[in-house]
């Protein structure tokens, strides 16, 4: 149904019929999104807009159609989404925010990560500035001088005439640097908040992640619903970049916790107790965590080929977290440490892999050479 034909239809019915429509109306995004674009905003605005502006529909409770075999009783909170950064993490979350009944619009550097999603509804834009007149844009990228090539950069989001109204950022990246982007954002009228998360792409597909913000508190209101799509739990830190020192602290113990699990995994097997029961004993421990259940398929079968953070992502974020403990004066022996495992990892050309493979390098220091015990093993996160 075109936007044109909807009104034309809304216009010609009986009240009573207009009263159902809520119930009854079904639309097919990627068919409008691709039939038709408003001229300067948002790729995405449909029919479904039109009818809440003329007062005939509700923003929320829509039967959305979000692409081929993905018909769900979705939740539209009325606002225009858009998405740069769709690596394994960023794919993941706008996923679930599609899923959530929201028209998403989404860019990336390399187009062909962007193309799943337009099965599920997603309308894919050629550059960042098509993406200037939505209300809310998710970025989600690898580094703070990444975030700031795409916001502030030749072509980037707010480089521009038109601005989005509000920018949420759920990278990994320094206090300092997002001060920065902060200022420069508000300096042009666009709110900033920060909302980093903790879980991987596989935790982000499961609809467990822990999402956490920082900033003015109405922004972080006004955006909540849209984190709870994407999240099992969504948490206000405070003002700032308060955010930016909860993830870097946690990033910080995810290092050393990987590091621990690692050494004492190898003394159990030298010592004689195999892999898998080992791990297992610690994961129904008082230690176990949702950590250490999610890595203990990969530890105990070696399938490291399945990346969820590669070691140079690691030792950036244990750089990061080793800074701030610096600037804040505080002794961080036990990450200090990490750090130089992890930077000995990236040395011996562990790149495209799992930071997990820290595993098989700790045990060829205790000259044990690891093989796949080919168990399988629950990674605590089925539904």
């Amino acid at each position: 149904m075109t936007p044109e034909r909807a009104k034309a239809t809304v216009a010609d019915s009986s009240s009573a019929w207009r009263s159902q429509l809520p119930q009854v109306l079904m639309f097919s995004m990627g068919r409008l999104c691709r039939g038709g674009r408003r001229a300067g905003g948002c790729p995405f605005f449909s029919a479904h807009e039109k009818l809440i502006s003329a007062g005939f529909l509700e923003p929320r409770q829509v039967l959305l159609h979000t692409g081929p075999g993905h018909k769900k009783q979705g939740t539209s909170m009325g606002k225009r989404i858009g998405w740069i950064g769709l690596g394994r993490m960023g794919e993941a979350m706008a996923k679930r925010l599609i899923k959530a009944g929201n028209e998403v619009s989404v860019w990336n550097r390399t187009a062909s990560k962007a193309a799943p999603l337009a099965e599920y509804g997603a309308t894919i834009v050629g550059s960042k500035q098509d993406l200037a007149s939505c209300d809310i844009v998710f970025t989600m990228v690898s580094t703070t001088d990444d975030l700031k090539q795409v916001l502030f950069g030749e072509g980037g989001l707010v480089a521009g005439t038109a601005k989005p109204k509000v920018v949420v950022d759920s990278s990994s990246i320094s206090q300092e640097g997002s001060a920065d982007i902060r200022a420069r954002l508000e300096a042009m009228g666009v709110g900033y908040l920060c909302s980093p998360v903790s879980g991987n792409a596989k935790v982000a597909k499961a609809g467990k992640l822990l999402q956490v913000a920082s900033g003015p508190k109405a922004l972080y209101t006004e955006v909540e619903p849209y984190l709870q799509a994407m999240a099992r739990k969504v948490m206000w830190v405070g003002e700032g970049e308060l955010a930016r020192i909860w993830k870097i602290a946690h990033n910080t113990m995810f290092g050393v916790i990987i590091q621990n699990l690692c050494e004492i995994t190898v003394l159990a097997e030298k010592a004689g107790i195999p892999r898998h029961i080992f791990l297992e004993s610690i994961n129904d421990s008082v230690l176990g965590s949702m950590y250490t259940r999610y890595k203990t398929p990969m530890l105990t079968n070696l399938t490291f080929d399945q990346v969820t953070f590669t070691p140079k992502l690691l030792l950036k974020d244990m750089d990061l977290g080793l800074g701030a403990a610096r600037a804040h004066g505080v002794a961080m022996p036990a990450a200090a440490a990490t750090r130089e495992s992890v930077a000995r990892l990236v040395g011996r050309g562990h790149e495209d892999i799992d930071f997990a493979v820290l595993l098989v390098e700790t045990a060829k220091d205790a000259g044990l050479e690891l093989k796949p015990e080919n168990v399988k093993m629950s990674d605590g996160l089925e539904s």
